[in-house]
């Protein structure tokens, strides 16, 4: 069973907009532009293109996280995960990468739901997610499907 899910961050896309927009007012007016306004215009575009979504996928016995365009990856082997459940971030942890320190690992881009996958390591990573649930059964499905006995993708 394949699974396929992108969230966007809405507010932050909203924020970064609100941002660039004031920018871009300023420009028109004044008729140029400081270059320290632009830096952080450029700044922002590129966060948002990298940041703006978080894809998760299931398949080939892995699963993958991306941000934006996919730069940004990373890849766990559903062999590696010994436990995934639902979970509610706090609103300390925040949005995009985030390292709690003796916790887990979290990638978000919105919101506070949360998958946590414990890996055989001990470790443990979040992914941010506005349907956890699904998430957790895709996780537990393939991990049940053999890899001989998946049909090819």
């Amino acid at each position: 069973m394949k699974y396929h899910h992108t969230q966007y961050g809405i507010v932050i896309i909203a924020a970064v907009g609100i941002v660039i927009a004031a920018i871009l007012v300023r420009f028109l007016i004044n008729e140029s532009i400081n270059p320290v306004e632009a830096g952080v215009a450029i700044l922002l575009l590129i966060t948002l293109f990298l940041f703006a979504s978080l894809t998760v996928e299931i398949s080939h016995g892995r699963v993958v996280c991306r941000f934006g365009p996919g730069l940004i990856r990373k890849e766990i082997k559903l062999s590696d995960v010994t436990d995934a459940r639902p979970v509610k971030n706090s609103w300390i942890a925040g949005w995009g990468i985030r390292w709690m320190p003796g916790r887990y690992m979290l990638w978000n881009v919105s919101g506070f739901q949360a998958v946590e996958l414990t890996l055989t390591n001990g470790k443990r990573f979040r992914i941010g997610t506005n349907e956890p649930n699904s998430l957790v059964r895709a996780i537990q499905i393939n991990k049940t499907v053999s890899p001989k006995s998946a049909a090819p993708e």
